[in-house]
């Protein structure tokens, strides 16, 4: 596919599920790429992905835009030969793998091999153990009352697998971000599990893509000090990766943004603890013998990244319920705004206590005023043009967590003058999601290829 003899082209397709998709139909349609790798999971994503579940039996368990991301590339990369790796396939990777193959037909690719890898979900045989959560040091059988997923970070094998069994398009679930864009390299070369030179350097590879569009200007650009061209127009990046992991990061002509040393440094070590031991299911990277150079306008050749054999442990993501949250918004403008929100915050206080709210935390900000800063906004005191009271509690049960909708409703006629106030929408609430994690032995993580 790509025209550079001896490099492997991979493209990103997403950085999140919420994430743009013309973007990724660029890449399919002009990028010339072997690979099209979209990552739409964040931490929570399977947690909410269950609570949902059980909230509407209707719900596919996969991304909600899926449908919409592959009608959009699956034509382009019939035509260019492009395979897919996607860990959309959420809490449901089977449902949504199957999902892929009919659309495939739509698209005139009925032929596609379509594989979806599953993680074995460790709920049950982790509710009642001694593991340790990392954040509390407490066990795990702690919170099995509420423990509602386990999911663990698996690593690049199983896609590899799905590879060399001759799939077109894989669909994961919960896959540690960088093993996206790693696994094709690995099987495309022949890495070996244990070369942690070049894992850790395909790792850090994948590193620099996940995020889509932020190597290339995406949650960057700061007007008058890192402007970008072109914002409204940016591309996601791909990588040109040689046999050692040696990388050009670049994107297709006409787009916007840009890919410079500092977008690149940027994304390096973004969401990066310790730079040294970037700890991944497949190597643990080392980001600081990296060697950049602008190799080019909108390229920058990386080299050097350094590996680290693999952690004995993998981790594992406990998603518990946590009760509810209730938050409502409302507005005032013009002279006397801020005076205005303030006393609106006492009568909100005084008229929660009256309806008897427990909550087990409640919070009103005035938006533009001390929302970001808290107290250390005091100082600014000159009087706004307008202000939004936003207030929001975190309560044990979804009735108590409505109390704050109603009062707020009450402030449109038993309020202020000149209340602005938004049009009730059906549901301000919402179950809150705690995410903990802890680590369990690699072997007992176990992963399964499935061609639909």
């Amino acid at each position: 596919m790509n025209d550079k003899a001896g490099r492997l082209r991979i493209g990103s397709g997403a950085g999140w599920w919420g994430d743009r998709i013309d973007p990724a139909r660029w890449n399919a349609e002009r990028g010339a790429l072997d690979f099209l790798c979209f990552e739409t999971m964040a931490e929570a994503t399977v947690s909410a992905a269950q609570v949902r579940k059980r909230r509407d039996p209707a719900f596919a368990g996969y991304d909600t835009w899926l449908d919409d991301r592959m009608r959009a590339v699956l034509p382009h990369c019939k035509a260019n030969g492009t395979r897919i790796i996607s860990n959309q396939g959420w809490i449901n990777p089977q449902g949504a793998a199957r999902r892929v193959a009919e659309l495939c037909a739509e698209a005139g690719w009925p032929g596609a091999r379509v594989a979806a890898v599953t993680a074995i979900d460790l709920s049950a045989e982790i509710a009642a153990s001694e593991l340790r959560i990392m954040e509390t040091g407490a066990p795990v059988s702690a919170v099995r009352d509420t423990l509602i997923s386990a999911e663990p970070y698996a690593g690049a094998a199983a896609i590899v697998q799905a590879l060399d069994q001759g799939a077109d398009i894989v669909i994961t679930g919960r896959v540690a971000d960088p093993s996206l864009f790693l696994a094709p390299m690995m099987h495309h070369y022949g890495w070996r599990e244990d070369d942690w030179t070049r894992l850790g350097q395909g790792s850090g590879i994948g590193h620099l893509l996940e995020c889509g569009a932020q190597v290339t200007g995406g949650y960057f650009g700061d007007p008058g000090y890192k402007d970008v061209p072109e914002p409204w127009n940016l591309a996601f990046p791909y990588a040109d990766v040689d046999a050692d992991g040696t990388a050009e990061i670049g994107k297709v002509e006409g787009t916007g943004g840009c890919i410079d040393l500092r977008t690149v440094k940027e994304q390096m070590f973004y969401e990066v603890h310790n730079p040294a031991r970037y700890i991944t299911p497949d190597v643990v990277v080392d980001f600081t013998t990296a060697r950049l150079e602008q190799a080019a306008r909108d390229r920058v050749r990386v080299s050097g990244i350094s590996g680290h054999a693999r952690t004995p442990t993998l981790k594992v993501s406990i998603g518990c319920t946590e009760g509810h949250i209730g938050e409502d918004m409302f507005f005032f403008a013009g002279p006397g705004c801020l005076e205005k929100a303030r006393l609106a915050e006492t009568i909100l206080r005084e008229r929660l206590r009256a309806a008897g709210l427990q909550a087990e935390d409640l919070r009103i900000d005035f938006i533009g005023v001390n929302a970001v800063h808290g107290a250390a906004s005091a100082a600014l005191r000159a009087e706004p043009a307008e202000v939004a009271v936003r207030i929001a509690a975190r309560c044990a049960s979804r009735a108590q967590a409505e109390k704050i909708g109603r009062e707020v409703d009450g402030m449109a006629v038993c309020g202020l003058a000149s209340t602005g106030k938004r049009v009730p929408h059906q549901d301000r609430t919402r179950e809150v999601i705690g995410l903990w994690s802890t680590l369990v032995p690699r072997e007992r993580v176990a992963c399964r290829v499935e061609f639909v």
